[in-house]
């Protein structure tokens, strides 16, 4: 995949003397949010500039060996209001790895005060919802952390990507593609995972800290959803999942401890999509999953209030849980009706 030279000259451009430069990612944020936003932090400060990465709220607690993650600014965690102040000062504000300021929750509001600085998206999701002064968007793309590396190796060479970037930037080649089983898997993209393995990083160690290092309480919750809460309709190719708030603190719920769930009745022979609903505060999560030609982005987008990629998208549901599935069950018979099941 190429990078489009007119963009990469604008980039360019804007980065030619130091800035004061804001790197945000979206809420919850996941091994390729994290990676990006790091390693596209890591390259921009050995350059001169001035860089800060916001995050709305907590990474997962199995991404906390990633290098340089302590320095996210959480912006649920900002009691004295430093996010503000750092926002304010922008010159540039990156987005990477969402696509909408919705994704932002409240962090959006304060962006919004910043009207001279620039802004850059950074992503691979489908149809970008907001204006930016430049857009390098490319949903082919597997992942944001494979087109960070892209451009750390065109402009500034493959040789300044170093081993710390290098082990953030694999954490999302690899958690946006399953494992390198699935997504948009392309030849450049083992390239680049060449040369990312060649600055020396471990791949075992990094897979052993992303997916060996849960909690037995995330262990105990993964039994129980699939046990008591999967449910297998439209004669077995539609499952959906849920979670109350109650569920979660039975099992001693920690953030990101159903990461993953929504992928597992795919492994079933029939299966073609899968749903997980997450109960928060004033919100139901979505998540949806699907085999090949299923597009879930457009059924996120059609049922709630939401998108992402035609395989992997997401939505909220404003409605009780009950309501919720209700709603999703019938959306399933619609969209099958229509012919997109």
């Amino acid at each position: 995949m190429q990078i489009a030279n007119s963009k990469l000259e604008e980039l360019k451009n804007m980065l030619q003397t130091p800035q004061n430069i804001v790197i945000l990612s979206h809420t919850n944020p996941d091994g390729d949010a994290v990676g990006s936003s790091l390693a596209w932090a890591e390259v921009l400060k050995s350059k001169g500039h001035n860089v800060e990465c916001i995050v709305p709220s907590r990474f997962p607690y199995y991404l906390e060996f990633m290098p340089y993650i302590d320095s996210l600014l959480i912006y649920k965690n900002d009691s004295e209001g430093r996010i503000n102040n750092v926002v304010r000062s922008a010159d540039i504000i990156f987005c990477l790895d969402f696509h909408t300021m919705s994704r932002l929750d409240g962090l959006s509001d304060v962006i919004d005060e910043n009207q001279h600085a620039k802004r850059v998206l950074i992503d691979h999701h489908l149809d970008p919802m907001e204006d930016f002064d430049l857009m390098i968007s490319y949903p082919e793309a597997s992942s944001t952390c494979y087109l960070v590396a892209l451009l750390i190796e065109r402009l500034y060479g493959a040789e300044s990507i170093t081993k710390t970037m290098a082990e953030n930037l694999f954490v999302g080649m690899m958690t946006d593609t399953g494992n390198f089983a699935f997504s948009t898997l392309t030849p450049d993209l083992f390239r680049v995972v060449s040369v990312l393995v060649n600055t020396g990083i471990h791949v075992p160690t990094i897979h052993n800290h992303v997916y060996n290092s849960f909690t037995e309480g995330r262990a105990r919750l993964f039994g129980y959803v699939i046990n008591k809460k999967m449910k297998i309709f439209h004669n077995g190719t539609v499952a959906h999942m849920s979670l109350t708030g109650e569920e979660m603190k039975r099992f001693w719920f920690q953030q990101g401890d159903s990461e993953g769930f929504v992928n597992y009745p795919l492994t079933i022979k029939k299966m073609k999509l899968s749903a997980m609903f997450t109960e928060h505060n004033d919100f139901i999560r979505v998540s949806l999953r699907s085999r090949g030609d299923i597009d879930v982005n457009i059924f996120a987008q059609r049922y709630f209030h939401g998108g992402g990629h035609k395989n992997a998208a997401g939505g909220k549901s404003f409605v009780s849980m009950q309501e919720t599935i209700k709603h999703f069950e019938a959306s399933i018979k619609e969209y099958a009706k229509d012919g997109l099941l």
